[in-house]
């Protein structure tokens, strides 16, 4: 606690150098605040309508919910499939990566699951990752393989890793990208036009048009680096994790870097009442940033 504290009091004067020129992305007064900690490992953060953050505590099982009103941590869902990647669709319900039983997961509001995908041709999935619903209610996911300890299993029933599209009537599953080595983070562009996918094993992030009803375009190179999770704002800049954040801008060219006082920075996006505020899970912790762009949820 005490190396945090220290570490985050030194944070500070880091972020204010690294803001770009120009107007900047991080608001006036915005210093990088622990919001909680205490956790095994955070990952998945997702907002709702009203701002509400919810993340994922996975190798405790259990599903925290940020509140835009009061400001406080609980606990949302326990047990929760170890889930993963988190997003909160149209309707309001929590749609999530359930790797504990290599399925994709919808929540309502009375912490009732239905099971949305779980296998193609007949084979479980690796391990649905993370997830990005387009406006017409389709589900873009990765499905890389990372073994579990809580597994059964040992190996693949699926070779390849890729990402898929659950069609909206959730009716149909089909593979959206291919040839990656092991993709992970995902967020499509406020208009729907573009997808970005990193693939992690390979160190690179690539952006696809999408071209209608689960179909994309060429994979084109938009940066040499992975992330483990991401988010867009609504100036189309993408924000990658790992070693802290990285902002690239839609041309694919860093403009800032957020420090984070943690070993791995796994996920991020915009939350709080006017989806100004950046939340990033990293390791045992939350932390929250003031914006002046804001978030995309569709």
């Amino acid at each position: 606690m005490k190396y945090k504290k220290c570490f985050a009091g030194a944070l500070l004067i880091v972020l204010s150098a690294c803001q770009p020129s120009g107007p900047g992305l991080i608001a006036n007064d915005g210093t990088l605040t622990l919001v909680s900690e205490g956790y095994e490992f955070t990952e998945g953060p997702a907002s709702d309508s009203l701002g509400n953050v919810y993340f994922t505590d996975q190798p405790n099982n259990r599903i925290l919910k940020w509140d835009s009103g009061t400001g406080e941590v609980s606990v949302y869902m326990e047990p929760a499939g170890r889930a993963n990647g988190l997003y909160v669709d149209r309707q309001g319900h929590l749609v999530a990566a359930a790797d504990e039983v290599f399925q994709l997961w919808k929540i309502d509001r009375n912490k009732q699951y239905e099971v949305l995908a779980g296998e193609y041709n007949g084979q479980n999935f690796n391990g649905p990752n993370d997830l990005w619903i387009d406006p017409q209610g389709g589900i873009y996911f990765t499905d890389p393989y990372y073994q579990r300890p809580y597994w059964k299993r040992t190996e693949k029933e699926i070779e390849q890793e890729r990402v898929y599209y659950l069609s909206p009537d959730k009716k149909e599953i089909s593979i959206a990208a291919e040839n990656l080595v092991q993709p992970n983070g995902i967020i499509g562009t406020a208009d729907a036009t573009t997808l970005y996918v990193a693939d992690i094993g390979d160190n690179k992030t690539y952006a696809y048009e999408i071209l209608g009803n689960g179909v994309l375009g060429q994979a084109k190179l938009f940066a040499e680096m992975g992330s483990d999770g991401m988010t867009i704002d609504n100036q189309g800049n993408l924000y990658l994790t790992g070693d802290g954040v990285t902002v690239l801008d839609p041309t694919g060219e860093k403009i800032l870097h957020i420090p984070v006082p943690e070993e791995w920075t796994a996920n991020v996006t915009f939350g709080g009442k006017d989806q100004q505020t950046l939340f990033i899970t990293a390791m045992d912790a939350l932390y929250s940033l003031p914006m002046k762009v804001k978030g995309t949820r569709f």
